[in-house]
């Protein structure tokens, strides 16, 4: 944005130093404006945190899961035992152990390099 010094007209009218806008400038904030105005907007338009396409149900469709799910540890008089689901996995887990990270090398420069030591003037 460049600044336009005080002047006086050809006319003895004194103007005050002002800044103003180059050339196109303002059409191209303008237009700047509006695509940052419509990412915001499409961006946010769907969904809320932690919800996924396949995971929003349809108008009318109630979901047949009561939330929290509890299961219960114990039994309870008169009421058939309910086994808890344990994860499992049909082949081996392998989780990366890293070995021994060996020391990081000693820098062999000392700073600041004193130029007198090497022999040349300066």
């Amino acid at each position: 944005m460049p600044f336009v010094r005080p002047y006086v007209r050809s006319d003895g009218t004194p103007v005050r130093g002002h800044s103003r806008w180059a050339p196109g400038a303002r059409r191209e904030l303008t237009v700047f404006v509006l695509v940052a105005v419509a990412v915001v907007g499409f961006g946010n338009s769907n969904g809320g945190a932690g919800e996924t396409a396949g995971s929003r149900s349809k108008p009318g469709e109630r979901s047949a899961v009561t939330y929290p799910v509890r299961f219960d540890q114990g039994t309870s008089q008169g009421a058939p035992r309910v086994s808890v689901p344990r994860p499992t996995v049909s082949y081996p887990v392998k989780f990366d152990v890293s070995a021994r990270k060996p020391a990081p090398p000693t820098p062999a420069v000392s700073y600041p390099i004193g130029f007198s030591a090497l022999g040349g003037g300066r």
